[in-house]
């Protein structure tokens, strides 16, 4: 039997060794003032376990990570009809490029890119009457807590330093791919990316995803099996920027960074894994945490690979 607790012990103490290599984001200024110390695992296991290390009990803005969840809305509502707006293929551009968006006539490559999650987001506010408290409750039902909130702090500081998003989403509404007010749209997105949750709280609700499409917390299907397979793809191909490919190549398994500096994975009918370290690297990912998750994989010797 795999021995997670002594597994991630031993890999968070061996991974202190890259503090001080990358940098917190600084372009939202409410992200620059967390403590770039911070490191944490969190493993949930589909047999009910699960282990911790390090600080895996303090909230931090999940940001990107959020993209996740609320393509898992949308996706459950509308199926394939998503895919008429926002593509499926790696975008070879940083997240919050205006370029191939002119090209390819407001059709985003991904929905993990800013403009393809804008996209979704605009959908899930034609969905639901109250968008903003319905990925809440979404995101609480995930994680089994009750107790997940926005971090109305964050998400002012987003709010005030969204330009790039503005031009992004009046860009696409001039193609007709944003149907909503966008300064409506804004202030959900910035919200989604302002929630906080904690390491634990993060992999709880990626035990969705390794469950194939079920809350494991309340036994509701929430995706099919093919759309859990389906989301599952598109993250390990577009989950992680323009390092999406490295990651599968080094670490092996479906995920989501956040510039926060979290990171969530998961394993297929198996665990989902969720990893903090502020400090990032060039592509935007937490530099200590993808070192992590490529000694998890190495150790537990299992990917989706």
């Amino acid at each position: 039997m795999v021995d997670y607790q002594a597994i991630i012990d031993r890999i968070l103490e061996e991974s202190r060794r890259y503090l001080g290599q990358g940098r917190v984001a600084d372009y939202i200024p409410a992200l620059a003032e967390v403590d770039p110390h911070h490191m944490g695992i969190s493993v949930s296991l589909l047999d009910g376990r699960s282990f911790a290390a390090g600080d895996t009990d303090i909230p931090f803005s999940i940001q990107s990570i959020s993209k996740v969840f609320t393509l898992s809305m949308v996706t459950a509502k509308i199926g394939e009809e998503l895919w008429k707006s926002v593509g499926r293929e790696p975008s070879g551009n940083p997240f919050n490029s205006l370029v191939q968006l002119e090209h390819e006539r407001g059709i985003p490559r991904n929905p993990f890119i800013n403009a393809g999650a804008l996209v979704v987001t605009d959908r899930l506010i034609s969905l639901y009457h109250r968008p903003k408290e319905a990925i809440l409750d979404f995101v609480r039902s995930m994680a089994g807590n009750n107790d997940i909130y926005y971090d109305s702090r964050v998400a002012v500081s987003e709010r005030e330093n969204a330009d790039r998003n503005m031009a992004l989403a009046y860009f696409m509404k001039s193609f007709g791919n944003i149907r909503n007010d966008v300064e409506m749209l804004i202030d959900v997105y910035c919200h989604q990316c302002a929630i906080a949750m904690s390491c634990g709280d993060i992999s709880q609700s990626f035990l969705m995803l390794a469950d194939r499409g079920i809350n494991p917390h309340t036994g509701t299907r929430i995706l099919t099996e093919s759309q859990s397979k389906r989301l599952g793809a598109v993250m390990s191909m577009c989950g992680f920027y323009d390092e999406s490919g490295d990651f599968a190549y080094r670490v092996g398994l479906p995920g989501k960074s956040g510039v926060g500096g979290g990171i969530a994975a998961y394993m297929p009918g198996k665990l989902a894994i969720s990893v903090w370290s502020p400090e990032l690297n060039s592509y935007g990912n937490s530099l200590a945490g993808i070192e992590i998750l490529e000694r998890f994989t190495t150790d537990i010797r299992r990917s989706i690979f």
